[in-house]
C-alpha cells in the first residue's frame, strides 16, 4: 500500500509531457512568420517601383496592391500610410546598400582607403542594376524644400557620405591616387557615372543594341570608370 502511495505521489511531481501539438504550433507561427516577411518584402520591392515611376504624389497603394496582386487591406494591415511605406522602401534599400558594403568591404577589413572606396562603388554599380528603380526613386525627392529629402539627407544621405565615404576619398586624394578636388564632386560625379547603365537601360539597349545587364558589358562599363577616376586604365594595370 505504502509503495502504491509512493509511486502516486512520484507521477504527481513528475512534470507534465509537452503536448504533442506544441511543436506543430511553433512550427506554424515559424511559417507565418516567414509568410508575413516574404509579403513585406513584395510589398516594398513594388512600392519602390510605384514611388521611382509616378512620383510620392501620384503612387497609390491601390496601384501597388495591384502590382503584388495583393489586397488593399493586407498592404496598410502592413504599413498603415503611404508615408509610413515610402520611408519603410527607403530604410530597405539603405539597408540593403549597407549590407552589401560591409560584405564587400567590411570596415575593419584593413584595405587601403582607395581600395575600400573602388569596391564600394563599384558595389553601388551592381546595386543600381538589381534595384533599377532606386536611382529614379531618389530623384523623385531631389526637389527644394522637399520634407523626404531633408530625411533621406539626415538619416542617410550625409552619414554615408560623411561618415564612410568621404574619409577614404580624402585619404586616397592625400596619396595622390585621386584627382585633386571636392570631394564631394568626385562622390555625385560617380554616383552619376554609375546609375547611367540602370536609368538609361532601354535607350542604350535601343539605341546600341547592347544589354546593360550583361555582365561583360557592366565589366567594361566599370574599367571605363576605373581610368577616368580612380587612375586606372581599362587594362587593370594602374597608371
Amino acid at each position: 500500500m505504502k509503495r502504491a502511495n509512493l509511486t502516486r505521489k512520484r507521477a504527481r511531481q513528475r512534470p507534465a509531457a509537452l503536448p504533442a501539438s506544441g511543436l506543430g504550433t511553433r512550427t506554424l507561427k515559424r511559417k507565418e512568420q516567414k509568410r508575413a516577411i516574404n509579403t513585406r518584402l513584395l510589398i516594398l520591392k513594388a512600392a519602390l517601383s510605384e514611388f521611382a515611376q509616378q512620383g510620392f504624389d501620384a503612387a497609390s497603394i491601390r496601384q501597388i496592391a495591384e502590382r503584388t496582386g495583393l489586397q488593399h487591406p493586407l498592404i496598410t494591415y502592413h504599413f498603415r500610410t503611404k508615408q509610413i511605406l515610402w520611408r519603410a522602401v527607403a530604410e530597405h534599400a539603405f539597408a540593403e546598400i549597407r549590407a552589401v558594403w560591409d560584405q564587400q568591404a567590411p570596415p575593419d577589413s584593413g584595405l587601403p582607403p582607395i581600395e575600400r572606396a573602388r569596391a564600394e562603388y563599384r558595389t553601388f554599380l551592381r546595386f543600381t542594376l538589381e534595384y533599377p528603380d532606386f536611382h529614379h526613386f531618389m530623384l523623385r525627392e531631389s526637389k527644394p524644400r522637399n520634407p523626404r529629402l531633408a530625411w533621406l539627407v539626415k538619416r542617410y544621405l550625409k552619414p554615408l557620405f560623411n561618415g564612410r565615404l568621404l574619409p577614404q576619398l580624402r585619404a586616397a586624394q592625400k596619396a595622390g591616387q585621386l584627382a585633386k578636388a571636392d570631394p564631394a564632386l568626385i562622390h555625385y560625379m560617380l554616383i552619376g557615372m554609375i546609375s547611367v547603365l540602370s536609368s538609361l537601360a532601354d535607350e542604350i539597349r535601343l539605341v546600341a543594341g547592347i544589354s546593360p545587364h550583361d555582365p561583360k558589358v557592366v565589366d567594361d562599363y566599370w574599367a571605363l570608370i576605373e581610368g577616368a577616376v580612380f587612375k586606372r586604365p581599362a587594362n587593370g594595370r594602374p597608371k
